[in-house]
């Protein structure tokens, strides 16, 4: 039976394959998934409270001593014994999916890309390969012992690579290096971002921060959503973690689908999405009974 998308975006608490076979073919003008990078661990995160405290274990400015608690753990497990076997049955419901002018980002890492490209190449064609976007940053743990890993990857296939929708005029400008060589009109407007892209993390006290691990910045993910798609397009997610492309496709006047199997994760997209124009099923259609005030806090 095929789920009738309606009029308001859609959250699912399932196992993701299943509610993609049950959405209709050709509804989607974006995909962009951001799955497990199949590290082998339990990636967590935790969210802290400090309290000033004159035996507490921190000390901080001029000695003044604090104490630290534990508010929220949010995690989920990161393995798979057949990462590609995973991919590949939603990788094919994504390609049928798609509109005739869609586009699909798929958001990895060094341990799986060179795999899943092939694998998606499969699917929908080498001809279909648009775009690998590399998204660097400059945070977290570092290494001696090798390069220290600060990228990920986003590979971009499209639907029909005669017909698919980009609109550069509606993506942010960067600022050129060397503003004075292209004139003030070019200086002033900047230029379109390449595959390249020097974006921050979520920042530690930033606004849009949840506290579930892997969330991704809702910058980048605006970038996409802004080329690849128009207002009142429907855009999906089947990994969805946080919830960032559903905040972004609101911003944006898109309709959403989000899955996700983690009812950590589901709870936090409840939490940062809101009741408005947003139905929050468990399973492919029954409305769920969860009780918004005791999600984990941000």
């Amino acid at each position: 039976m095929t789920i009738d998308l309606g009029e308001s975006s859609r959250v699912h608490l399932a196992e993701s394959l299943e509610v993609l076979k049950g959405l209709p073919s050709g509804a989607f003008q974006m995909v962009y998934t951001d799955p497990p990078f199949n590290t082998g661990k339990t990636q967590k995160r935790l969210t802290l409270s400090t309290k000033r405290d004159p035996q507490g274990e921190r000390v901080g400015f001029q000695g003044e001593r604090y104490s630290s608690s534990i508010e929220a753990s949010h995690s989920y497990e990161d393995a798979f014994d057949d990462y590609l076997a995973f991919l590949e049955p939603r990788i094919v419901e994504v390609h049928r999916l798609l509109t005739g002018s869609g586009t699909f980002y798929l958001h990895l890492d060094y341990r799986e890309v060179h795999y899943a490209k092939v694998l998606a190449d499969e699917i929908f064609g080498r001809e279909c390969f648009l775009n690998e976007i590399i998204w660097a940053y400059d945070y977290g743990a570092r290494t001696n012992k090798r390069w220290p890993p600060k990228h990920d990857n986003i590979l971009v296939y499209v639907k029909d690579p005669s017909a698919y929708f980009f609109d550069n005029d509606s993506v942010d400008r960067e600022p050129y290096m060397a503003p004075g060589l292209v004139g003030p009109d070019k200086a002033a407007k900047g230029k379109l971002p390449t595959d390249t892209w020097w974006h921050t993390i979520v920042p530690t006290n930033g606004q849009e921060k949840t506290g579930y691990p892997s969330q991704k910045p809702e910058g980048i993910v605006r970038r996409m959503v802004a080329a690849s798609s128009s207002p009142g397009d429907w855009v999906l997610d089947f990994c969805a973690g946080s919830g960032t492309l559903g905040a972004v496709a609101s911003q944006m006047g898109r309709k959403f689908v989000l899955i996700d199997q983690n009812p950590v994760a589901f709870q936090v997209m409840r939490k940062r999405l809101g009741e408005s124009g947003v139905e929050y099923f468990e399973g492919r259609s029954s409305p769920p009974s969860i009780d918004v005030a005791n999600t984990p806090p941000d």
